[in-house]
């Protein structure tokens, strides 16, 4: 049987980073940034995208060796090599995304992490060992369960659990809340405070959430552009000071207001629509939804109940099992040509993979729906390049996208970027029917509040919305009226006044659904 650590036992380590400097070329990274985690403490890692938070934690975890400073555990310095170093030392990592089997069993994936795996398992003995491991643990899940029929709390715990198992006493969360429920996020933070507070490990937490900072961390360290710009105790700042301290002296935009319209009318109506994923399993069952002009509709939901196939399905990228969508009073075939004729926009998941090209410019990028109209074109077919560009800058200008020109290839913009890009295109003319999904998700708080902003001001403007997200802050922040769907339907639906976080949270977690 192998014998692994006991993270009860040892106690977690003082840990103190010195002058950590990180180049990628003529690129600094990572500037000499120094600081410290106190044993047992909560500690949050806070910086916008490009800060240089992956940068730190890659270099603690061994996966990029650092070009300057040290690491210093416990009053020695440590050289971190690979990550099996950085696991012997008790640095552990929880990633964003899961990294779990979903065809075995808990056990089977606690037993895998073991790094002196044998090819002959002895199952009694490692039975043995989990049962005593998990009565230890603040938390525990069946063995026996697929982890395909957890859910993403569960799968949380379960990679919680590996780290500890491991013997990490030392824990890196990077975004763990992403794909949970609130009731989860609290849950799975809550789990990781009482743990720190029992002395037992130290938390590092990377969160774009400020609330969740506030709620369980002792401490924060902010990165900005590879600097050290600030740390405190949590009591002892605002929110607006992390936000200063974050973004520097210039605050993200604020969000437009909501500005009060009769009721529209209906743009989209969806009836009894079925779609079916790519296993030819039903998706999307019996969904009923309709949008109005002036307002935004937005649809709350775990990841995988039906929301990318139900996009790709308005997208006019996925076949329809049955229903039909209305736009306006007429069904929506889903064409490229009807939707630029009646105003439908779209703004989908991951941009650079599902609305751009990205072996073209940001230019080309922006023409892609009027590339064969003029002035875009001659006769149809021949490409008026000059008159792409004039666009083109005309519209980086008015949508602050961050780019070294119009013919800068698309693929070498930020994430925020490539959204400015591709709203920029969508909204240009106008919109009468916007779809949206997970519109701001692993953006920085810039980046939201410019995106967010421009969304309500289509809102004011007459457009229908139709936005799909993750993110509940984000929902509750934009909606005027609030869905929740669960294994492909409407489960539950209330108006932006009378929204209650745990309601919600508890439809999006299928309980009472």
């Amino acid at each position: 049987m192998t014998h692994l650590p006991d993270p009860a036992k040892k106690p977690p380590p003082k840990v103190e980073i010195w002058k950590l400097t990180k180049r990628f070329g003529s690129f600094t990274a990572l500037d000499e940034v120094s600081f410290k985690i106190a044993p047992g403490r909560f500690h949050a890692l806070l910086g916008e995208n490009g800060a240089g938070k992956s940068t730190l934690v890659k270099c603690l975890m061994g996966t990029y060796r650092a070009d300057g400073g040290s690491v210093v555990l416990d009053a020695a310095e440590v050289e971190i090599s690979s990550p099996r170093a950085a696991q012997r030392l008790g640095l552990g990592m929880v990633y964003q995304h899961f990294t779990l089997v979903p065809s075995m069993t808990v056990a089977e994936n606690l037993v895998l992490g073991d790094p002196d795996l044998t090819q002959v398992i002895d199952w009694p003995a490692q039975r043995a060992s989990l049962e005593a491991f998990l009565a230890d643990m603040p938390f525990r899940l069946d063995l026996d369960r697929l982890v395909s029929s957890l859910s993403a709390g569960e799968k949380q715990k379960l990679e919680i659990l590996k780290q500890l198992r491991l013997g990490s006493r030392l824990l890196i969360l990077d975004e763990p809340t992403s794909v949970l429920t609130p009731d989860e996020a609290d849950q799975i933070l809550g789990l990781m405070r009482r743990l720190t507070d029992e002395g037992r490990i130290s938390v590092v937490l990377i969160s774009h959430k400020l609330r969740e900072v506030e709620a369980y961390a002792d401490e924060v360290t902010v990165l900005r552009q590879g600097k050290l710009v600030g740390q405190g105790r949590v009591a002892d700042l605002s929110r607006d000071d992390m936000v200063r301290m974050m973004v520097g002296d210039e605050p993200p935009a604020q969000v437009s207001a909501r500005e009060s319209s009769g009721e529209g009318a209906v743009m989209l109506d969806v009836q009894a629509l079925c779609v079916d994923n790519d296993k030819g399993l039903p998706a999307v069952r019996d969904l009923d939804l309709q949008v109005r002009a002036g307002e935004i509709v937005g649809v709350a939901g775990i990841s995988g109940n039906g929301q990318t196939e139900f996009v790709e399905v308005l997208a006019g990228q996925r076949a329809i099992a049955g229903g039909q969508p209305v736009v306006a009073g007429e069904p929506y075939h889903r064409t490229r040509t009807e939707m630029r004729a009646r105003g439908i926009k779209l703004l989908p998941e991951a941009p650079l993979q599902n609305a751009c090209v990205r072996g073209m410019s940001v230019a080309e990028n922006l023409s892609l729906r009027r590339f064969d109209e003029a002035p875009m074109s001659r006769a149809g077919f021949w490409l008026n390049r000059r008159a792409m560009r004039a666009r083109a800058t005309e519209l980086i200008a008015q949508f602050r996208v961050k780019t070294q020109g119009p013919d800068a290839p698309i693929e070498t913009l930020s994430g925020g970027n490539v959204q400015r890009t591709v709203l920029a295109r969508e909204l240009a003319d106008g919109a009468n029917l916007l779809i949206v999904q997970n519109p701001c998700f692993g953006l920085d708080l810039k980046a939201v509040a410019e995106i967010r902003q421009r969304i309500v001001e289509a809102r004011n403007g007459g457009t229908a919305v139709l936005l799909l997200s993750e993110d509940l802050d984000e929902i509750l922040e934009l909606s005027d009226r609030i869905l929740v769907m669960s294994e492909g339907r409407i489960v539950y639906e209330t108006t932006r006044d009378a929204a209650r976080v745990q309601d919600i949270g508890r439809h999006m977690a299928q309980e009472g659904a």
